[in-house]
């Protein structure tokens, strides 16, 4: 499967407050990539990208994580869930697939600062 990549969606989380965020798909993703190389391309791509709005394309994205597997079950969170962060976040020096990152498998792209914050006072703004 890797020779030809796979398919990854990425959620661009602008604000977890609002639930402002917006998926990006990736086909021919190859997963014997470093997170960091695949931070660095999404983030070239998206600063590129036609049909996103501005807010989107110049956001400080420094972090992502595992929302969801193909088969695996959903977390109820809208954005992105708040548990499991030392086995969901993924490291920069690590290898997409060793991170657990497979064909289908959904990623939030946010900036760990607003993440933070979020966590500590997990309330959502309409």
């Amino acid at each position: 499967m890797s020779s030809e990549g796979v398919t990854i969606t990425v959620r661009l989380v602008r604000s977890f407050e609002h639930r402002n965020f917006k998926p990006v798909v990736y086909h021919g993703v190859n997963l014997d990539q470093t997170v960091k190389e695949f931070v660095t391309f999404v983030k070239n791509d998206v600063a590129l990208r036609t049909g996103l709005p501005p807010p989107f394309k110049k956001y400080r994205y420094d972090t992502m994580k595992i929302i969801h597997q193909a088969h695996g079950s959903k977390t109820n969170e809208l954005v992105v869930s708040l548990e499991d962060d030392e086995e969901l976040i993924l490291l920069e020096d690590s290898i997409l697939k060793a991170a657990g990152v497979a064909n289908e498998t959904e990623l939030a792209f946010f900036c760990m600062d607003d993440y933070r914050k979020y966590k500590a006072n997990p309330v959502t703004a309409w």
